[in-house]
């Protein structure tokens, strides 16, 4: 289980639990915070309060594993090599997630440069799932997506659902947040979020 309290970050103050095996949809207008919220969970911003995994306090596990365990996939993901493979540690491992959202076998030689807004959120989902983790902050995954991609990305997050991942899901769409999610999170202007009915 996730804990957060008290979790403050510049307008943002929040507090909330997610279960294990869970989906929270978040909403609100943008610029309310949203991806703020998601990156101060996984300890990528500095923020004040108490956020817990299984009652383990963030601030006790080193930034590495708690990122890995609490990862957070950004829409716009970050790029540090020139080609696609760079970017993962088991690219074997990852050809069938890659496959099933569409993307050809050779795509890792492919020079960073010339992916696509879609391809880019698509392998960067792929390279957060390659971890495992227990919980999966989704900042608008699927955005830049088509109809069929986001069926697909839908369909496999929630198999990770059903295996025990937490996953928070920001998105804008409100019928997504009904698909995929059993409780959702509206966050106000002012920084604060109101749990509402689906």
């Amino acid at each position: 289980m996730l804990t957060v309290q008290g979790l403050t970050r510049l307008h943002i103050s929040v507090s909330f639990e997610l279960n294990d095996g869970e989906c929270v949809g978040l909403q609100g207008p943008s610029g309310a915070g949203k991806s703020l919220l998601l990156r101060a969970i996984a300890d990528l911003d500095p923020s004040k309060g108490a956020v817990k995994l299984d009652g383990m306090l963030r601030e006790a596990v080193p930034a590495p594993h708690w990122r890995s365990q609490v990862t957070y996939v950004a829409a716009e993901p970050g790029w540090w090599g020139d080609t696609v493979r760079e970017h993962f540690t088991a690219w074997k491992q990852a050809m069938p997630l890659l496959e099933r959202l569409g993307l050809p076998p050779d795509c890792g030689t492919w020079n960073i440069r010339r992916l696509s807004t879609g391809e880019k959120q698509r392998l960067g989902l792929v390279r957060a799932l390659m971890l495992r983790s227990r919980v999966l902050l989704l900042d608008e995954p699927t955005s830049a997506l088509d109809a069929t991609s986001t069926a697909t990305v839908e369909a496999i997050v929630a198999e990770r659902v059903s295996a025990g991942t937490g996953v928070i899901w920001s998105t804008h769409d409100g019928a997504q947040a009904r698909r995929v999610a059993s409780r959702l999170f509206v966050m106000e202007s002012g920084g604060r979020i109101e749990e509402h009915s689906l």
